[in-house]
């Protein structure tokens, strides 16, 4: 298995290469100038934005977590 930071980064790649492309593609359509930074606008700030979150989720589910070892709870102090 490939390790955490190796897979953030090609996660965070992956994002930022398919955001490129997208923004590639609406460049190379056939409409005047003003049609395609108006529909450029309309997405950058959307996408920009689902790239963060997905970003940030990513480096969440990557994040280490508390092992068994590390966690013991001992039953006492709850309430029912």
């Amino acid at each position: 298995m490939a390790n955490t930071r190796e897979t953030e980064v090609t996660l965070l790649a992956f994002f930022a290469g398919a955001a490129l492309g997208a923004g590639i593609a609406l460049l190379l359509t056939p409409k005047s100038g003003k049609e395609v930074r108006e529909k450029l606008g309309d997405v950058t700030g959307g996408a920009v934005q689902k790239l963060r979150d997905s970003a940030r989720e990513a480096k969440f589910k990557m994040s280490r977590k508390t092992g068994a070892d590390e966690f013991s709870y001992d039953g006492g102090d709850s309430f029912v």
